[in-house]
């Protein structure tokens, strides 16, 4: 159990006898003293339990590998042309955008490239399960086949 999730429960203890304390017949001085000690020892309790608590950390993205080859575009070719030589690689299943980019950098631009490509030198390159890769190349053949 986390500590702080234990503190918090220390100090709901702290109030629910605050409360008790409160209804119970007793001398004024006694009732002010019982409600503030309890009082105070359940917002210390609080205090405790929210220093205790884990600290959230950012996790950092795995960068993606550097393209071997610079993408050039040259005055006819807009944005858009050069981006889209990605498109066909994101129609196979399990391929994004970012995945695509890799293959890209690879030497993989079209899916008829994919098909091509030997699953265990892909796996290694990209540092993937091999059997991944073969997926995407059957898909890859699929498509190919129906184009």
């Amino acid at each position: 159990m986390r500590s702080d999730y234990a503190l918090y429960t220390v100090a709901i203890i702290f109030f629910i006898i605050t409360v008790t304390v409160s209804v119970l017949e007793l001398t004024e001085f006694e009732r002010n003293l019982g409600v503030i000690t309890t009082a105070v020892l359940g917002l210390l309790f609080i205090g405790l339990g929210y220093s205790q608590r884990p600290k959230i950390t950012r996790v950092e993205s795995l960068p993606t590998p550097a393209p071997t080859t610079p993408i050039t575009i040259t005055k006819e070719e807009t944005a858009t042309e050069a981006t889209s030589a990605v498109a066909p690689l994101t129609e196979v299943r399990g391929i994004g955008e970012r995945r695509a980019e890799q293959l890209k950098g690879l030497g993989i631009n079209t899916i008829e490239d994919l098909a091509k490509a030997s699953a265990k030198e892909l796996a290694s390159e990209l540092k993937i399960s091999p059997k991944t890769t073969e997926k995407w190349i059957g898909n890859a053949e699929k498509l190919a086949e129906k184009s």
